[in-house]
């Protein structure tokens, strides 16, 4: 599993970074790909990097304001063109599915796959099948905004050969049957039950990814002891007045929500172009005493989220 930054900038593109996109690649996991936020030009920043659109399998939006949608048409399109034929389901607030079905049908674009709209109004699960689970909470933007949680559900435990062995059952089919839990009779009359022989099940990882906010309780519950919590920073720490009149969060705000809520790491984005160098630097030092594992990231930039 691994977040890779397609536009870390708020508001509009600068030369050193594109509007609001990220992936999280699921490949190991389930041979995919969601995408965060569609800014505008995010197909070109993909074609700079590995990822394939007909490997997207979801597109999470955060709010319709244009630095996280205009990007979506092209990319529908070009999914089309580049072979992609398996469904795709698109999550949002209320309104998303009018904009993409207007730019499709005022384009004369014709798409080779399925689209399925999931309009959000409410908090709740939107998602669940048997490796992950996603939740969405309305945050506190200026039009209606939601961050998500991601959970990856726990990895079944691993085979214990090593105690399999000292028990004298040498390898074969029937280490598969007691990998899958089930009763297994030897030839010499000796019941094993596969639960004996099987360790203690893996930590699934939770990734909590923020839209634009200001600082909110309910972004403590969205990244309750996440992995990762991909958290805006539009302004610095002395602009929380700022802050609060544009509807969005300081870096401040962001690290005493990633502190409250015992992440793992904090990554901030959504920066303002104000911010360039060494002042883009500064937005994590000036943090680094309220939550030492914060860094600014930038397009580009893959971060590795290993299993505990």
């Amino acid at each position: 599993m691994q977040i890779e930054f397609l536009g870390t900038g708020a508001g509009s593109p600068s030369k050193q970074r594109n509007v609001s996109s990220l992936a999280l690649k699921l490949l190991e996991e389930r041979k995919a790909v969601w995408l965060f936020d569609v800014g505008e030009a995010t197909q070109h920043q993909i074609l700079r990097t590995t990822i394939r659109p007909r490997k997207i399998e979801k597109i999470f939006i955060t709010h319709l304001h244009g630095d996280h949608i205009f990007g979506l048409p092209g990319l529908l399109s070009s999914r089309s063109f580049q072979g992609g034929t398996e469904p795709l389901t698109i999550y949002g607030p209320k309104g998303i599915k009018e904009y993409v079905q207007v730019a499709l049908r005022v384009s004369e674009s014709r798409l080779s796959y399925p689209i399925k709209f999931v309009e959000l109004t409410d908090d709740g699960e939107i998602f669940h099948d048997k490796t992950f689970t996603v939740f969405a909470k309305k945050l506190d933007h200026k039009i209606a905004c939601f961050g998500y949680r991601i959970v990856e559900h726990d990895h079944p435990g691993e085979l214990l050969v090593d105690k399999l062995q000292a028990a004298g059952i040498p390898a074969g089919p029937i280490y598969g049957q007691l990998k899958a839990g089930k009763v297994v009779t030897l030839p010499d009359g000796r019941q094993l039950d596969g639960k004996d022989f099987i360790g203690a099940p893996q930590k699934g990882r939770v990734v909590a990814i923020l839209g634009d906010t200001r600082k909110t309780k309910v972004a403590l519950e969205l990244a309750d002891h996440a992995d990762v919590l991909v958290h805006e920073s539009t302004f610095a720490k002395n602009e929380a007045k700022l802050a609060r009149n544009y509807y969005h969060s300081t870096n401040a705000q962001a690290a005493t929500i990633a502190k409250q809520a015992h992440v793992g790491q904090l990554l901030l984005n959504h920066i303002s172009a104000r911010y360039v160098g060494k002042a883009t630097a500064q937005l994590a030092y000036q943090v680094r005493d309220i939550f030492p594992a914060t860094r600014v990231v930038k397009d580009f930039e893959e971060i590795e989220i290993p299993l505990k």
